[in-house]
């Protein structure tokens, strides 16, 4: 396919790509084609600048091996890493773009295996064959600037579809993790997938067993961070995928919310997840879009049947919150993103017990401390969590948060609540108890936080006199 079958938009992005990266591109490719290789650019890269979305980092594919690649490159390169070479793959730095040169190859899974095998083509059309899709099998060569799209994929960009080049099966049985590309593509892109590709993932689901954690964690943070989400949850869910992967979402579509206003629960996480999505600021918060997606997986496990027909979930945070850091852990997610996503399921039903604004000030003392770093985001995700057809009732929950998040603010200003201390710290316990470090210390800390919390600044002699009194209750003083 020539370049004259683009667009006049999609060729004004293309010549402006090459306005760009022409110095490095166009060297690079005179470089490989004076030592007898070919030399493409490839793949994702292709399919975003036809999308109108130029990044710095650039893929590309050859048929030199990647030791002749290293050749190729060692001088010319401001720099060269090579942690992916062991699949073919050789990092280069020049000037301010990164690019990824890759040999042609072809992967496919043993079926008891967990990673792929690679084994290296001799052709470009060969190489694009085996890539996931169709939209993603579109080249253009360097330094000729020749467009080159076998398997039709600038049709399929522009009818927003997902499309294997070959047969799904094929596809899918060489690299099951194209299953969840496909989910994780129609969540970037809000592409739909093509019908016997759907059908082939849904007969195939088990076989995404044989991947990785650690790969399909990637493919699952990136669809919940995409700009549609919902579309590729229900993908997963819709065909089976997310029983082996997620398996917490599907069992949600058994359960009634407690508000009987939405067809289950699974329908309500992803109002919440799409609500939560609708109050970021500064682009994708991955947290708190798993903490949404997240916040009632305990449904399921603490349902009960009571009187009069009502259904409840008590404790289900609490739950929950375990489940949230099983699941995460198990797809090797950081410490850190485990423990705020729990954290965050653990709270999302703490302000409910504020009713109707009267909460003490230790009582908002308490919620801005045990939320610590992760307030904001709590503030989104119980606002998210308001899914309600009532609009009377979901206003009065509005204005009530709203009169919590303002004396959070008055409080704040009047105390620095987040950086809230007893008013004795333990060097001044120790002291005053005459102990060394160690268990009773702490103790008394805590409860000198607790009384801070609960009545506020009281002054270093009332604190003393109340350390003393515990001291004496507790036996720890005659």
């Amino acid at each position: 396919m020539s370049v004259s079958n683009l667009s006049d938009r999609q060729q004004r992005a293309v010549d402006d790509l090459f306005r760009r990266i022409a110095p490095v591109a166009d060297e690079l490719g005179e470089l490989f084609e004076a030592r007898g290789h070919e030399l493409a650019l490839v793949g994702g890269s292709v399919r975003d600048v036809l999308l109108g979305r130029v990044g710095h980092d650039i893929d590309l594919t050859t048929d030199a091996r990647p030791e002749r690649v290293l050749e190729i490159v060692k001088d010319w390169a401001d720099a060269v890493w090579t942690i992916g070479i062991d699949f073919g793959t050789v990092g280069v730095r020049k000037g301010g773009w990164q690019l990824e040169i890759t040999t042609y190859r072809s992967e496919s899974y043993d079926p008891a295996s967990r990673k792929p095998e690679v084994s290296y083509g001799d052709t470009l059309e060969g190489d694009l064959r085996r890539r996931d899709f169709a939209v993603n099998a579109m080249a253009v060569r360097v330094p000729s600037h020749e467009f080159v799209d076998p398997f039709g994929g600038l049709p399929d960009l522009s009818a927003k579809v997902l499309r294997t080049p070959g047969a799904p099966e094929e596809s899918f049985d060489d690299d099951p993790l194209r299953m969840l590309r496909a989910a994780r593509f129609a969540s970037q892109l809000g592409f739909s997938v093509d019908p016997k590709a759907v059908e082939a993932m849904t007969a195939m689901a088990g076989r995404i067993e044989i991947v990785s954690a650690e790969r399909i964690r990637e493919e699952l943070d990136k669809l919940i961070c995409g700009a549609h989400p919902r579309e590729g949850l229900a993908m997963l869910v819709d065909t089976g995928l997310a029983a082996h992967v997620l398996p917490e979402l599907p069992k949600l579509r058994l359960e009634i919310d407690e508000h009987h206003r939405h067809k289950d629960v699974y329908e309500h996480t992803l109002i919440v997840l799409e609500q939560a999505v609708g109050l970021e600021t500064s682009g994708p918060d991955r947290v708190l879009r798993w903490a949404a997606l997240l916040h009632d997986v305990g449904k399921p496990k603490t349902r009960r049947n009571e009187p009069g027909g009502r259904v409840s979930f008590h404790h289900h945070e609490v739950v929950g919150a375990q489940m949230a850091k099983k699941r995460l852990s198990e797809l090797k997610f950081p410490k850190d993103v485990v423990a705020d996503v729990s954290r965050l399921v653990e709270l999302h039903l703490r302000f409910h017990g504020y009713g109707l604004g009267e909460w003490t000030d230790s009582a908002v003392r308490r919620y801005v401390r045990d939320a610590g770093h992760l307030l904001e985001r709590l503030h989104k995700l119980t606002r998210a969590d308001c899914t309600t057809r009532n609009k009377r009732k979901a206003a009065a929950l509005s204005q009530t948060y709203d009169q919590l998040e303002d004396r959070i603010s008055r409080l704040a200003e009047e105390e620095e609540l987040a950086k809230i201390r007893p008013e004795l710290d333990g060097n001044e316990i120790q002291e005053i108890l005459g102990l060394a470090p160690g268990p009773v210390i702490g103790r008394a800390y805590k409860h000198m936080l607790d009384i801070r919390m609960d009545e506020g600044m009281i002054g270093k002699e009332a604190a003393k006199e109340a350390l003393l009194k515990w001291a004496h209750a507790q036996g720890i003083l005659p």
